[in-house]
């Protein structure tokens, strides 16, 4: 997929792709560091049919919706002939004993032989997060293991 990058001067930065109907969806990046979600009309990719105004927490919110799916679908895909192998998506809620502590903290691997491959947030991908990768509420933990290890990792970002 081919996304076009295109400078807006005094405004910021537009990044935008074509759909398979002809709109183009993308981002404008405002200078002050605003963000809007657009979309174009179908007969004209410069015209603008919507926009959005979001927050830094609703484009990373977004961002997750969008990138924590395509990023375990293509772990999944990968994994596919390998039998017992699985991917999860582990969310990082504000009520978890891990929010504001280190991936390490939760002895994740050790409790559980479970390996955390990336870490979503606000719309990043953290690939390979290290034992002092600080957790924070919103965080989506993307995780490989058996369906044993995974259900008990949820566990671990529930209970501790």
């Amino acid at each position: 997929m081919n996304v076009e990058v295109t400078p807006l001067p005094g405004i910021g930065v537009r990044k935008d792709f074509a759909t398979r109907n002809g709109r183009r969806v993308g981002v404008v990046t405002h200078r002050d560091g605003h963000v809007e979600l657009i979309v174009s009309k179908t007969d004209d990719p410069d015209a603008c049919l919507a926009s959005l105004p979001l927050t830094t927490d609703e484009a990373g919110a977004l961002a997750n919706l969008l990138g924590a799916p395509q990023l375990v679908a293509q772990l999944t895909e990968e994994h596919r002939d390998l039998p017992g192998i699985n991917t999860k998506q582990l969310p990082i809620k504000g009520s978890s004993p891990f929010d504001g502590r280190t991936l390490g903290d939760t002895a994740m691997r050790t409790r559980t032989s479970v390996s955390v491959v990336a870490v979503m947030r606000a719309g990043q991908v953290h690939p390979s997060p290290t034992p002092d990768f600080n957790l924070t509420a919103g965080d989506v933990l993307v995780a490989v293991g058996t369906s044993e290890g995974l259900e008990a990792a949820v566990k671990i970002l529930k209970y501790g």
